[in-house]
This record gives C-alpha cells, sequence and structure tokens, in this order.
C-alpha cells in the first residue's frame, strides 16, 4: 500500500459482504479512522485483523482532522471506514476528504455496500435517475418544508430516517407529495431484512397502527406521476411557430416552451405540415 488516505466501504449487514480488496487495505492500514471504534472492532475481530483504531466522528471530527492530516503528511496509511457503507454518505468523511485533497494527500476509494442503492434495488421503483437527501429534519414543520422544496423533483427520492419517526413521517411525506409509490427497507442484508412497499397513505396508516419497527429505515419514493400534456396549447403554438421557422426548429421551441414530451410534438408538428402541403 501507498501512503494516502483509504476510504473503505463496509458491510451495511451481512459481514460477508465486505470486499477482499478492502480486507486488504484494513489488514495493512497503519491506522483505521472509524465513526464508531466498537462497531469496526467487531468486524476487524470476524476477519481476524488487528489494528490501531481512532474514533473520527461528528463530535471529535474538528480537534482529530488536524491529528490525521498531520499524520497522512507524513507518509502514513490511513482507512476511514463508517458504522456501515460507503464511508461520506451522510457521515463527516466528507470534510477529511476535502481537506486531504486541498493538501495534496492522495485518496483512494473502495467501493462496496451502500444502503441508499441496495433500498433503490429492491424498491421496484425507477432507478435510472435519484436523489438521495439523507436525513430530513427531525420536526414536522421544517420536515414539511424540506419536502415542499424537493416535490418537484422529477427523480426517486432516498432517505434515511429514524424508527421512532418513521410513522410521522410518512404522514408528512404523504401530506406534501401526495398519492406516491413508495418502499420502507428495514435491516438490509441483515437476518430480519423487510420490504414494505406501497403508495405513502398506506405505509403511513401502517405503521402509525404498530410499534415502531427496529433497526436502519431507507426510505424510497417513486418521482411525481407525469402530468398530461395539453395538447390544445401545443397545436396553437405549433401553428404560430411554424409559420416562421423550420418543423425542427418549431419543435424545440414549443416543447420547451410547454414542457411537452419532444417526440410527440413533433408528431403533431409533422402532421400539421404534411396537411399545409396538401
Amino acid at each position: 500500500m501507498s501512503p494516502g488516505l483509504y476510504v473503505v466501504a463496509t458491510p451495511i449487514g451481512n459481514a460477508r459482504d465486505v470486499t477482499m480488496r478492502a480486507l486488504d487495505v484494513l489488514a495493512g492500514a497503519d491506522l483505521i479512522a472509524a465513526e464508531d471504534t466498537r462497531v469496526t472492532a467487531k468486524l476487524l475481530a470476524i476477519f481476524a485483523i488487528s489494528r490501531p483504531l481512532t474514533a473520527y466522528n461528528d463530535h471529535n471530527g474538528p480537534r482529530e482532522r488536524p491529528r490525521l492530516l498531520a499524520k497522512l503528511k507524513e507518509g502514513a496509511r490511513i482507512a476511514l471506514v463508517s458504522d456501515a457503507g460507503t464511508p461520506l454518505v451522510s457521515d463527516p468523511g466528507f470534510k477529511l476528504v476535502r481537506e486531504a485533497l486541498a493538501e495534496g494527500i492522495a485518496v483512494q476509494v473502495l467501493p462496496g455496500a451502500s444502503a441508499p442503492l441496495a433500498a433503490l434495488t429492491l424498491s421496484g421503483l425507477p432507478s435510472d435517475r435519484f436523489l438521495f437527501a439523507g436525513f430530513l429534519p427531525a420536526k414536522s414543520a421544517e420536515r414539511r418544508t424540506t419536502l415542499a422544496e424537493l416535490k418537484g423533483v422529477r427523480t426517486t427520492l432516498v432517505f434515511f430516517e429514524s424508527p421512532q419517526r418513521l410513522a410521522e413521517s410518512l404522514a408528512d411525506f404523504a401530506a406534501v407529495l401526495g398519492p406516491r409509490p413508495a418502499a420502507v427497507t428495514r435491516e438490509l442484508t441483515k437476518l430480519h431484512e423487510e420490504v414494505r412497499r406501497g403508495d405513502l397513505e398506506e405505509l403511513a396508516r401502517h405503521y402509525a397502527s404498530v410499534d415502531p419497527p427496529r433497526g436502519e429505515i431507507t426510505l424510497v419514493i417513486g418521482p411525481p406521476a407525469e402530468a398530461a400534456t395539453d395538447f390544445s396549447r401545443v397545436d396553437a403554438a405549433l401553428d404560430m411557430a411554424l409559420q416562421h421557422m423550420p418543423v425542427r426548429a418549431a419543435v424545440d421551441l414549443v416543447s420547451a416552451m410547454l414542457e411537452a414530451p419532444r417526440r410527440e410534438v413533433y408528431a403533431h408538428a409533422l402532421a400539421k405540415k404534411k396537411d399545409g402541403d396538401s
């Protein structure tokens, strides 16, 4: 291993999901910076790895970053791990990476398990475009304000959520986002893995009627439904545009102006052009 900072993904549940490369780096590192040394120590014990551990988390980050950067400048090989999954996703690791890069220190990433991607895969919801929004505010009013900002985002949304707040949060999701399909995933890759799918109102009612679930929760919400295009407006706009410009230019203008599907606008424009030529 060459000197530098190694960002190492660790299992989100099943210990056998660790990669061989991750085990090599953890075994060869001069120091492992862990979100919680007790959690990481259990993982290392499973694979009979014994290396120096130090805590690096939200609470001690301002104090520990300079110390870790100093060791890296001296040529140390430091592995950065979170409690589970890929570091820098909803944890303070990005600040250490940012400052290491600013200092010209080599940074390598060892990809692996990630709860947002695992949940997205299991949800059955569109995965071609998605937004990971981490944890929402704990208070309902602030949470609804944040959701209102995300309401118009035309992608699948992925969140982390506390089990104790799940029912209340789902009610806020349903109230702000409306009747969207969603999936609540719990304890991914662990013995009691669970995925419950339904629309937001159904899920809110279910979790309001049972005790709070246990374990790690990742929530996936489908994108808003496509609004029906008003083709009377499209046709009126095309009638005007085609008087002054070629078909393709008119289609580009009208589809952008009315946020209408370009393929359908193009079909309407060709029909109009054909009728005009006949």
